[in-house]
């Protein structure tokens, strides 16, 4: 096989005789413990830009194979096509529905390649997206990365800016010269789109329309260009632009002469096509199936065939929504088109008005409203109990209890007043410091105290002993610290505010 035959899967540059040596990489797959980014043995991408790079660059070579027995067997250009739309995001935070829309993937399939790029290490999570039960569900947190096989087999070498930044901060700062051609071919594929693949009967009739028009000799004109040669049926080749008149250069010059001017579709100049009956019944059809849950899945068809009543009857998607929340819709749904069936029954007969259909509405909308305000209370509640202060007990003994209990730790203890002196009595005995300098000690260990801070005396316990601590500061101030302490380290009594 020539090399101009040979296939271009593997696009890896030949090894160079230097320290950046290009070793022929067997394999790239990123086990589910290192898809994180602080085990990540990638970088991350400077922008989305030379992220596709690296993206075109695992798409072409081929060293990326699913492990899964279930799902896409190879990294195809849906992949790509998906990996577009994380390029565009900034911060990389996609949620699933919001891939669906864009890619018009079903919910499987989107998971499926979100999972091969983390798997060929083209993404790593910062955090990863949860759904709480009672409140809404959190979208995942990628970083953008570039694998480690990326830049050993282009021969790019990175560096690290700051040293005590974590190693996936490395940024590049040059690449082998045998590698140019291919990052220039690279960054052609990355400045370009992706798009959806056209359907196979589509296809067909393109080409079946191109061969009989071929056959018949017809020449079609390009949109937005002047015909060369008049369109004409048949083989012959005699020309009829011969009696075309130019006008004379006399009008040329002065700019009096006007050419015709090509005549534009009423299709182009008028708006859309109305849709007709069947067209309306599909048309919501997939408006349900894109925005009720339960009806994901579903085939249009059949959606469009249970809807046919109401939108026969003019019935918008709101129009069906509200409808639906005063006929009560179910908590667990096995076929949803049999369900939509039922609910919809007579339907259009019941809300025969647009006024009933539009107060129908209102409630629904109402409802909405209700049901966001009762979760934000609910997730506020949440957020108050855990991560609020503590909670006083409800029991009235236990409220006694505890109010005696604080009133013990926290009562200041009366000194007695020494006539003619400022010193106060504990203070004396005091090896190596006046007696003023340990009762300013004193006193600043009994102001902590007081807002619950026992880390002045405590410190002093470890570093000089329980007896020189309690020589300093006094055996009472002492015991109230190791009580603030001990209770401090209780999960069920809190000091201060966190």
């Amino acid at each position: 096989m020539s090399a101009a035959k040979a296939p271009a899967a593997v696009l890896l540059p030949s090894p160079r005789p230097s320290d950046d040596d290009v070793s022929v990489l067997s394999d790239l797959y990123v086990p589910e413990a290192s898809q994180w980014l602080s085990t990540s043995t990638g970088r991350i991408a400077s922008d989305g830009y030379s992220w596709m790079q690296a993206v075109h660059w695992v798409a072409g070579s081929g060293l990326y194979k699913p492990r899964r027995s279930h799902g896409p067997r190879s990294f195809s250009a849906t992949t790509v096509r998906v990996a577009q739309e994380l390029a565009e995001l900034c911060p990389c935070r996609p949620g699933i529905e919001y891939l669906v829309r864009r890619t018009g993937l079903s919910e499987r399939s989107v998971e499926y390649h979100l999972s091969m790029l983390r798997e060929a290490g083209l993404l790593a999570w910062i955090v990863k997206g949860t759904r709480v039960s009672g409140g809404p569900a959190r979208a995942s947190d990628f970083a953008r990365m570039i694998p480690r096989e990326f830049d050993v087999a282009l021969g790019i070498r990175t560096v690290q800016r700051d040293q005590d930044a974590p190693a996936y901060t490395r940024a590049a700062s040059g690449i082998a010269e045998s590698s140019r051609e291919l990052m220039a071919r690279l960054a052609a594929k990355a400045s370009r789109k992706v798009r959806r693949p056209r359907s196979k009967t589509l296809s067909k009739t393109s080409v079946r329309g191109d061969q009989k028009g071929a056959e018949q000799g017809v020449v079609t004109a390009v949109a937005d260009e002047t015909r060369c040669t008049p369109m004409q049926v048949g083989t012959s080749t005699d020309s009829s632009a011969g009696g075309t008149s130019l006008p004379p250069e006399s009008k040329l010059a002065s700019g009096d002469a006007k050419f015709p001017t090509p005549k534009k579709s009423a299709a182009r100049a008028g708006s859309r096509r109305e849709l007709n009956r069947v067209g309306r019944r599909f048309q919501l059809a997939r408006q349900l199936t894109q925005e009720l849950g339960w009806l994901r899945g579903c085939s249009v068809a059949r959606i469009a065939w249970v809807a046919r009543g109401v939108a026969d009857a003019g019935w918008t998607v709101t129009d069906v929504k509200g409808w639906l929340h005063l006929r009560g819709e179910a908590t667990r749904v096995r076929r949803g088109s049999g369900l939509l069936a039922v609910l919809l029954a007579g339907a259009e007969t019941v809300l025969d008005t647009p006024a009933k259909r539009a107060d129908a509405v209102e409630q629904w909308r109402g409802a909405q409203e209700a049901a966001r305000r009762h979760r934000i209370r609910q997730v506020r509640a949440c957020a108050e109990r855990y991560d609020g202060d503590w909670d006083a007990p409800t029991s009235r003994a236990v409220q006694r209890q505890v109010n005696e209990a604080f009133t013990a730790s926290f009562r200041p203890t009366p000194q007695p007043a020494v006539p003619g002196t400022d010193a106060l009595p504990e203070v004396s005995g005091v090896d190596g410091l006046e007696d003023d300098v340990v009762a300013e000690a004193r006193a600043e260990a009994r102001q902590r105290l007081m807002v619950g801070d026992s880390s002045l005396i405590t410190v002093a316990i470890d570093a000089m002993g329980p007896e020189a601590a309690e020589q300093l500061y006094g055996a009472d101030l002492v015991r109230r610290a190791l009580q603030l302490a001990s209770g401090a380290r209780s999960s069920l009594m809190t000091y201060g505010r966190r």
